[in-house]
């Protein structure tokens, strides 16, 4: 049940949700692939609301070049593994919850260690074929899966549930060439937050999820475009589901 600390904590929240629907962020486990721009603010949201387990993965270290987009570190953390500087700020946001940080390699050998006994993954790295790892495994174990992906001023995000709708690989067949691309730090925090509110919405079992939908985000124009997306019989990853 919820404490007395709970109640004074989220006491906002509680307006937006009832007492139980609180408890079940508070007893769901959440995997977060990647600790950079998109894994900052959706780790941070998912902290202060109350998500009560969190796993962060990433394999790499804190650079100058990060510090544009990626909030949860900082100066002080150049050199650090991302990793140990993401479960630090997370836990300085909340005590309340258990964070716990893995430096791995996210591939096929890897990924059934990581998930596993998690409510939901988020897709909030850089990497296509770390993208394709996490939408198998979704879609082999019927986990659900909030995507997200950023460039320059435009971000994009959706809501993989397996059986239900199209997987990542349905939308995105073949992977794109390796590049360095453009990021405004801005367009990241508002992709992460929003995964954030996919996480939380699939958690709590307020409002409509994103299945189906491709939501795109043009930070230029200020504009968002909600496009329907529909299921490839033929895809390699998910017709048999």
């Amino acid at each position: 049940m919820l404490t007395d600390r709970d109640r004074e904590r989220y006491k906002r929240q509680l307006l937006a949700w009832t007492e139980d629907q609180q408890h079940r962020l508070k007893d769901a486990r959440v995997l977060i692939a990647g600790a950079g721009g998109l894994g900052s603010p959706l780790a941070m949201y998912l902290a202060v609301a109350g998500v009560g387990h969190i796993r962060v993965v990433d394999r790499d270290a804190v650079d100058l070049s990060n510090l544009n987009r990626q909030t949860l570190h900082t100066e002080g953390d150049i050199g650090r593994l991302k990793t140990e500087s993401a479960v630090e700020a997370l836990r300085d946001l909340n005590r309340d919850i258990h964070v716990e940080g893995v430096t791995r390699i996210m591939d096929d050998g890897t990924i059934d260690e990581l998930v596993d006994g998690h409510d939901i993954i988020v897709d909030c790295t850089d990497n296509f074929p770390v993208r394709y790892v996490l939408n198998r495994k979704a879609v082999r174990s019927g986990l659900p899966m909030v995507h997200g992906g950023i460039r320059g001023f435009l971000g994009q995000l959706t809501f993989i549930a397996p059986g239900k709708g199209p997987c990542l690989a349905c939308i995105f067949k073949q992977a794109p060439e390796p590049e360095s691309i453009p990021v405004f730090g801005a367009t990241p925090g508002v992709i992460g937050a929003l995964q954030a509110t996919e996480v939380i919405k699939y958690l709590t079992g307020v409002g409509d999820l994103l299945i189906g939908r491709l939501l795109i985000y043009d930070g230029e124009a200020m504009e968002f475009q909600n496009i329907k997306i529909e299921r490839d019989p033929g895809c390699v990853e998910c017709r048999a589901k």
